[in-house]
């Protein structure tokens, strides 16, 4: 018996067809949002994370239909058409971007963070990236680019 969801992604209202046992991160990714990586399928790794009203989730321990209702924001609802998010061109501007896999999941954790906290410690922006397992970088570029974005946010940009 397939259920409908309702609810919104990236600020656009959706509805999708899903079975009972569907896990969010697949439904997204079978609607086109290949952001959203699946890494583990156990919620270890954080590359499926997206935000769910604002906080960061890992999508494949959520079953698509607790979704219902809900404000989803995926890596591709953060740029505003061919603008880039400060903390995307933070990343790109610091290196933090090795192979990739995990960048989608550590921009919304780092999103969700400057929402909270606009001028975060050291600490708390790898606090807030220790959810996602990322073999590249190292970590040191990334947190350097959540501290360049905050900067730059304040300043004015977007």
């Amino acid at each position: 018996m397939n259920l409908d969801l309702h609810c919104t992604v990236n600020g656009e209202p959706k509805s999708f067809r899903v079975a009972p046992g569907d896990r969010l991160s697949e439904v997204l990714r079978r609607e086109g949002y290949f952001g959203v990586k699946v890494g583990c399928s156990t919620g270890d790794c954080g590359t499926c994370t997206v935000l769910l009203d604002g906080e960061p989730i890992v999508s494949c321990l959520l079953l698509a239909a607790e979704a219902e209702g809900h404000e989803i924001l995926t890596v591709e609802g953060l740029a505003k058409g061919r603008e880039l998010h400060p903390l995307q061109v933070a990343f790109l501007d610091e290196g933090a971007v090795q192979c990739g896999f995990c960048t989608p999941a550590m921009l919304l954790a780092a999103k969700a963070l400057l929402d909270r906290d606009p001028d975060p410690s050291e600490d708390a922006i790898r606090r807030a990236l220790a959810g996602t397992l990322c073999r590249c970088t190292g970590y040191e570029n990334p947190v350097r680019a959540v501290r360049i974005a905050a900067e730059r946010m304040k300043e004015g940009a977007r």
